[in-house]
């Protein structure tokens, strides 16, 4: 009875109901903590919440309480994180073509999309006769913009042209310029809405439409004021197949047009896309963090097999990884072991180069034509439930596109694309 000396309370009648409250409150802790043990969590969550709850509303200091034990011990550190994460704003920025997206599209929605189902999709992407794919994504969990475009020459600056070169790019300066407009025109798409909705993101992840992902994205990619990028098929600068940071970092990472004037008058020329994005981040201050990452680009692209010393290595979609951003492509693997050490020990460490060791990646000879059988390929590697859905998005029906155009309107907080006929036709005009 020391506890209730020590309390302001004086009155017999107060202290045996303050007596029966604190008795009857221990009981029920005992009771959920050992008799309900093998009840599953779940089902305790709502009890253990309102006790917990009420405990700490008690006007008793806590020191007078049963000692409560905290939730969240037990759980792995990443599993708290991504708790957290879930819990977080994000927006996913999508850009780019469909050329491939049957093959990578049922990844990036189990890896990414449905792996953080908090998180809001931006899709930013230029029009051709392959859109008609990205109408699978009307299964995401959320949309909050769409913006599908028809693709026009770009005005080239002369700023532009002294800071960038067209040098090994395949579509010379416009490829760069069109690139860097798919990516600044999706953090475009995340500031209207946030404008519209009135408040802000706490982390942008930023990828391709032609990425291929084997594995989730992990809660360790997410580092606060700094941003991540993969390591790997660097060319010079820093690989910029893939981006996440929060929304400080990514508005100067996104920022691919904007910041080519600071680039001009801090004197940098002739960049190519990967030494001008670790340009922006520098000049601007952005710490930056390099990881292996569990995705690779998908290719249609033929190159010389073996590569040489600047070459492109094409990785097997079936290695085991991480790729962190190199390219790919469904293949029956054409060199791996002692092979790969050979090929990828005389690459140039600074420019196609990628992490390879431990048997992490097999190689394709990708000097002709996906094989014939590349389906089969691709379906031994993903299981047949994800083989089934590529058959589905290549094959679907002129209906099946045009209603998968119309849920995704639907469910946009902005739709800045044609009617889903009209993007279909595209796909479905021969």
């Amino acid at each position: 009875m020391a506890a209730f000396r020590r309390s302001s309370l004086t009155d017999v009648t107060d202290c045996r109901l303050l007596f029966l409250i604190l008795t009857s409150l221990s009981l029920i802790l005992f009771f959920s903590a050992s008799t309900l043990s093998d009840i599953p969590f779940s089902t305790l969550a709502p009890l253990q919440s309102f006790i917990i709850g009420t405990a700490f509303q008690h006007p008793l200091d806590s020191n007078y309480l049963p000692s409560i034990r905290d939730s969240s011990e037990g759980i792995p550190p990443e599993a708290k994180r991504k708790i957290q994460l879930q819990k977080s704003k994000m927006a996913v920025c999508l850009v780019g073509g469909a050329r491939r997206f049957e093959v990578t599209g049922p990844s990036i929605m189990e890896k990414i999309l449905k792996e953080y189902p908090n998180a809001d999709l931006f899709l930013h992407s230029p029009v051709d006769e392959n859109t008609f794919k990205l109408s699978y994504l009307k299964n995401a969990p959320k949309i909050a913009a769409v913006r599908i475009f028809e693709p026009k020459p770009i005005p080239e600056t002369e700023s532009q042209l002294r800071v960038l070169t067209a040098k090994n790019s395949p579509n010379g300066i416009q490829g760069l310029l069109k690139y860097f407009q798919l990516v600044e025109g999706c953090l475009t798409m995340i500031q209207t809405y946030q404008q519209l909705n009135n408040f802000t993101y706490d982390w942008v992840v930023r990828t391709r439409v032609d990425g291929y992902w084997n594995t989730p994205l992990r809660p360790d990619s997410f580092l606060s004021g700094q941003y991540v990028v993969p390591s790997g098929s660097s060319y010079g600068g820093l690989n910029d197949r893939f981006g996440v940071g929060d929304l400080n970092t990514s508005t100067v990472a996104l920022s691919r047009l904007g910041l080519i004037p600071y680039l001009d008058a801090a004197g940098f020329r002739e960049l190519n896309s990967e030494t001008a994005f670790k340009a922006q981040l520098t000049t601007m201050g952005v710490p930056l963090v390099t990881m292996r990452l569990p995705f690779c680009i998908v290719t249609e692209r033929q190159y010389e097999f073996p590569p040489g010393r600047f070459g492109v290595p094409v990785a097997a979609m079936s290695s085991r990884g991480p790729l962190s951003g190199t390219k790919c492509r469904p293949c029956r693997v054409a060199c791996e072991g002692e092979c790969v050490e050979r090929v990828m020990g005389w690459l140039e460490k600074g420019w196609s180069w990628t992490n390879w060791e431990n048997g992490t990646m097999g190689l394709c000879n990708a000097s002709g034509e996906w094989e014939m059988e590349w389906e089969k390929v691709y379906e031994e590697m993903v299981g047949e439930e994800m083989g089934d859905l590529s058959w589905k998005i290549q094959k679907m029906k002129m209906s099946e596109c045009v209603e998968g155009f119309n849920e995704m309107k639907r469910r946009s907080g902005i739709w800045d694309s044609p009617n889903g006929e009209n993007i279909c036709k595209l796909g479905f005009r021969n």
